[in-house]
Formats: C-alpha cells, structure tokens, sequence
C-alpha cells in the first residue's frame, strides 16, 4: 500500500503546486486524472524521490518515504514524461547504458537481461535499430523496458500516452496491465480514455487539489438519469457551453452532437436521456471543483 498523507509543495516564491493531498493507493492499476498543469507531475516526481515536498507524508508499507527517499529508488520503475534518450544509439545499446546507470544487473550478465526486457516490451526485433528511427509508441515501450528493470514494485508512468495514435496506444495499454498483475503502477494522464481502460480506481486532481478518489463504475453511476444527449447548431451549442452544461460535443454527418448534464434529472427540448460515460462524470467533477473553489 502507497499512502500520501497532506502532501504539500510550494515552489520558490510562493507558488504553490499541491494542497494537502492525502489517497491510498493499492496494488494494482491506479490512475491520476487532471488536466495539464494540475500538479500530476510535481506528485509523480514527489513519489519518486526527486522532488522534497514542502509538507507531508508518503509512506510505502509503512515506511517513511519523504525522510529516506533513497528507499524507495531500488524498488522503482519510473518514466517521466519527457523521456530522453540518444537517438544514434541502437534501443539495445540505449537500454544497456540506462541498465548501467542505474546499476540493474541479473544473473545471465546485463545483455540478456537487455534482450529479455526488449522481448517482454516486443522491441525485440527493432533492437538493432537507431532509436531515432522508433515511433511514439516504441520509444515509450523502451522506456517502459528501463522502468521495470530490477523488477520494481513500484511503477510510475507520467502521460505515457499523449501523442500515440490508436494502435500504439492499445499496444500500451495491454503492456501496462500486464505491469499491474503483481505490482503497484501509478498512471497520471489527462486523457480519461487511460483511465476508463485501464484503472480499477482513480483520483482526480486540479490546480493541485484533491477533487475526487472514485471507481469509473461508481463515477458513471453517479450520474444515472442525468446526462442528455441531442443534436444543436452552433449558436446553441455556444450557449450550452457558456452555462457550464455541457460535457461532451462531437460532429456527426456534419452536425454537432452535444452531452448535457441535468443535475436535476430534467431534459431539455430536442435532447433524450443517454447512458453516462467517464468523461461526463470527468467534467462534472472539473466543473464542480471550479464551483466550489469560486465561492470560497
């Protein structure tokens, strides 16, 4: 069990990054939802060690993690969001330097402990290959085969998915709930696709607040009888946005397809109860948390 207890960050000069953040996280796929500069990252880089909070408690199976970070480093596997790498080096060669550097080793000698990290991340036939040659996807698989090296219990991955197009990002996400069988892995994202995917619970986080610890079952179910679907012009679709309504707005053969959410269980003319997804009870959420935080 990962527990973070009143996690506080404030950055030099006053900018404060998290209020008093408090979740516990099992076993298992856990996801972190908020949209870009919630604070997601600052929490991923707290856990991992690199970053001292400026108030708080982490503690993973009971042992304090903000005294003794160096703890937690040999029982961790994390990718950033913004993995470097050398492109004119093979991802065998890559992966062998960043096995070094973080002094990974196994029994057979660290090549094959390379080749079988490219074989459970499928790189194994690109392994010869200049990195620079790798697609998203690939370049995020070699840095998943780095992250797991040393068999971690711990895995943080930091929007793994952003920028990978819709093959790759299966491929992802069947190698991340492999990952999940038998360790913890923390997945922060704003695309709540990740989430309803992957992630038995998640917590959702804004400008560096707790907003909700909840199941995608139970968020959904939430909002049962109260999201409505219908077809509007621009103008009305410009309105419903305006009242903070809507949720969800897509074209369809030319025309725009809004999602409303009701509080109060009512339609609107021209619009039908539909069945809740996750990213109707995200923007509730969001929405929600805005509400409150203007009228304090």
């Amino acid at each position: 069990m990962l527990e973070i207890r009143d996690l506080v960050k404030v950055y030099p000069g006053g900018v404060p990054a998290l209020h008093g953040v408090s979740l516990q996280i099992p076993r298992g796929m856990f996801g972190l939802l908020g949209p870009n500069g919630s604070g997601k990252t600052t929490l991923m880089r707290i856990l991992a060690g690199l970053l001292e909070p400026t108030a708080g408690t982490i503690l993973k199976d009971g042992v304090d993690l903000t005294r003794r970070p160096e703890l937690i480093w040999p029982r961790l596997g994390y990718l950033p969001q913004d993995f470097g790498f050398y492109q004119d080096l093979t991802g065998a060669a890559m992966l062998t330097h960043l096995l070094g550097l973080k002094g990974v080793d196994a029994p057979g000698g660290r090549a094959a402990l390379c080749a079988a990290l490219l074989d459970r991340v499928n790189l194994t036939a690109a392994a010869d290959r200049k990195v620079r040659t790798y697609s998203g996807g690939m370049r995020q698989r070699l840095g998943i085969a780095q992250a797991i090296a040393g068999d971690p219990d711990l895995v943080i991955v930091d929007e793994p998915t952003a920028g990978l197009d819709p093959e790759e990002r299966n491929r992802f996400y069947r190698l991340l709930a492999d990952l999940a069988r038998d360790r913890t892995v923390l997945l922060s994202t704003h695309i709540v696709e990740d989430v309803a995917m992957l992630c038995p619970q998640f917590a959702v986080i804004r400008h560096g607040r707790l907003v909700a610890h909840t199941t995608p079952q139970a968020a959904r179910a939430a909002l049962e009888g109260r999201i409505f679907e219908g077809i509007v012009d621009n103008e009305e679709l410009e309105r419903l946005s305006l009242e903070g309504v809507l949720t969800q707005a897509r074209l369809v053969e030319g025309r725009n397809l809004a999602r409303i959410h009701a509080p109060g269980g009512g339609g609107r003319a021209g619009f039908s109860s539909t069945v809740p997804t996750l990213e109707d009870a995200y923007f509730v959420m969001i929405r929600s948390s805005q509400t409150e935080r203007s009228a304090a």
